[in-house]
Formats: structure tokens, C-alpha cells, sequence
């Protein structure tokens, strides 16, 4: 099954054609509740409203808390370099619209920004399920929240049988497929064309993140939306893109991410976490990390 979403593709495969109804209701049902809830371009999406909750206490709903819980943890495994509290440097930048209509702008200005401040502004009470937003601070859960996506709709179809779904370069993998090992291409772009070439892969997640991809004019400087949350500036590392596999899809999405930022130190950092990766630098050098899995050229 293909479809498209937040304006990106995306498939789900199950292993047995009998679970591809289950499956497909699955995956509609958890996104609607993901964008419904982690949507920032929806003025309705109890993002945004928590994003203009200007400092008060509100009380959200299981999903966000689920959100904010995925990006918490990408917050950790990378040392707070996969920080959703960079919407404010991401807004100066001009990505406030869909990125369809940024790319025709030709308005924009250099920005002066600044860093992100953390996650230590904001307030989480779980048991009460209220979240206090520091004033000034806003939250962007779009990459986090699209691998959860992938993850939960991976839980629910795998309890039976195995399951692969993609949403634009975000993988999460249970079970196996008809023949084995599911064989998945990995880009070097977030778009799969069928040309690229291919891994197996028997299970937990594997996400990629590019500044080759979703990319903006802001004066005579092409930029990306990979923010640094230490400086507030785009990514502007060796590596064009990084391919990271990991027992979740949203730990590879963090690692991914965090792995444009890192620069030279990332191939360290993901092999120390116990991931494996594949990074592509500018000029197109492919470079494998930790246990990569053999590639096999597309058929």
C-alpha cells in the first residue's frame, strides 16, 4: 500500500495479505491522531494551542503526552542536539508555512538567532497530564512525532504478523516478511525511487535525515531544517545525509538527525550507542557505520 502524507510518501507491507485491511486502518487511524494532535501548521492541533498557551498550565491528551515522551527521549540519546524547543529559530528561518509554499518565497532575509532552551522549559506532569511551556519557548514534534507514528502502527500490525512501514525516510520493521528479512532501499535522499540500493532488515527502525532534501532560499543561502539548538543556525556539516538503524524507529530518527549536527564526531557517536549508520558526505562518499548490513544493488 502507498500513500501520501504531510506532503510525503509513504508505504505499508504487511507479511500476510490477509492483515493488509487491519493494517491499512491502522495506519490511517494513528496518523489522524498524530496530526490532529502534533500538527503545528493546523491552527486546531493541540500543538499549536500548547504553543500558544503563553505560559499557563493545559492539560493535553495521552498522544501529546506520547509526543513529548518520543521527543524527550530523542532529546536524551543525542545530548539534547534533537531538541524540540528550536521552532522559534526554525519560524526566523521561514519554515512558518508547508514546505511547498516556502520554497517559493523570495522574501526572506538572514535571520539573528539564537539557541534553543531545552527541555528545561518545559513542564511535564504526567500523572496530571498537564504541560507548562516556559514563556517564549514552542515546540516542533514533527520529526519525533513521524517516527512514533511508524513505530505505534508497526506495534499494532506486528502483534499479527510481520510489518514494514515507511512515512517519508522514517522505517519501523516487526516480524518478517513472506520470503524472510524485509529488503528496504535506502536513500540518499528521504524520497525511495525503486533505483536505490538495498539492505535486510529483521526488525526495530531506520531513519534517514538530509539537508539535501526540503531545502530554501533565505537570501543567496540555500538552507535546510535541521536546526543547531546551541546556535539556532542550520546544519552546515560534511555529511549531506544520514541513514541510522536502531531497535526503534524514533531512537534512528534522533540519531539520524543528531548525525547532520555532529559532523565529523557522528560515525563515533552512533557506533558508541550501539546503532549502525550510513553516511553520505557531500561529494557523495558513502561511509558505513558500525554493523551496516550489506547492500544489494537494486534489480
Amino acid at each position: 500500500m502507498q500513500f501520501t502524507i504531510w506532503g510525503l510518501t509513504g508505504t505499508l507491507t504487511t507479511e500476510r495479505p490477509a492483515d493488509a485491511s487491519f493494517a491499512a486502518a491502522s495506519l490511517w487511524r494513528v496518523i489522524d491522531e498524530i496530526d490532529a494532535t502534533c500538527n503545528r501548521f493546523r491552527a486546531d492541533s493541540e500543538l499549536s494551542r500548547l504553543n500558544a498557551s503563553a505560559g499557563a498550565t493545559l492539560t493535553v491528551s495521552t498522544t501529546l503526552l506520547e509526543a513529548l515522551t518520543a521527543a524527550e527521549v530523542a532529546f536524551t540519546v543525542t545530548d539534547g542536539l534533537c531538541d524540540p524547543t528550536v521552532l522559534p529559530a526554525l519560524l526566523a528561518w521561514g519554515y512558518d508555512r508547508d514546505y511547498d509554499l516556502i520554497r517559493e518565497r523570495t522574501d526572506l532575509v538572514e535571520p539573528d538567532v539564537k539557541g534553543a532552551p531545552g527541555l528545561a522549559a518545559l513542564t511535564v506532569d504526567r500523572r496530571a497530564r498537564t504541560v507548562i511551556l516556559a514563556p517564549g519557548c514552542q515546540l516542533d514534534l514533527g520529526a519525533s512525532a513521524k517516527a512514533l507514528a511508524a513505530d505505534r502502527i508497526a506495534d499494532e500490525v506486528g502483534a499479527r504478523g510481520g510489518v514494514v512501514v515507511e512515512i517519508g525516510g522514517d522505517v519501523a520493521v516487526r516480524g518478517t516478511g513472506p520470503d524472510g528479512p524485509w529488503v528496504i532501499g535506502v536513500a540518499d535522499r528521504l524520497t525511495i525511487t525503486g533505483d536505490e540500493p538495498r539492505v535486510r532488515v529483521t526488525g526495530g527502525g531506520v531513519a534517514t535525515s538530509s539537508i539535501a532534501t526540503r531545502v530554501w532560499r533565505v537570501g543567496d543561502r540555500l538552507v535546510n531544517h535541521i536546526i543547531d539548538p546551541h546556535t539556532g543556525l542550520v546544519a552546515d556539516g560534511p555529511y549531506a545525509t544520514a541513514t541510522v538503524a536502531a531497535d526503534r524507529c524514533v531512537i534512528a530518527n534522533a540519531f539520524a538527525t543528531a548525525a547532520l549536527l555532529w559532523g565529523e564526531d557522528a560515525p563515533y557517536r552512533i557506533a558508541q550507542a550501539g546503532w549502525s549508520g550510513r553516511l553520505v558526505r557531500r561529494d557523495g562518499t558513502v561511509e558505513f557505520v558500525g554493523g551496516w548490513p550489506v547492500e544489494e544493488e537494486s534489480s
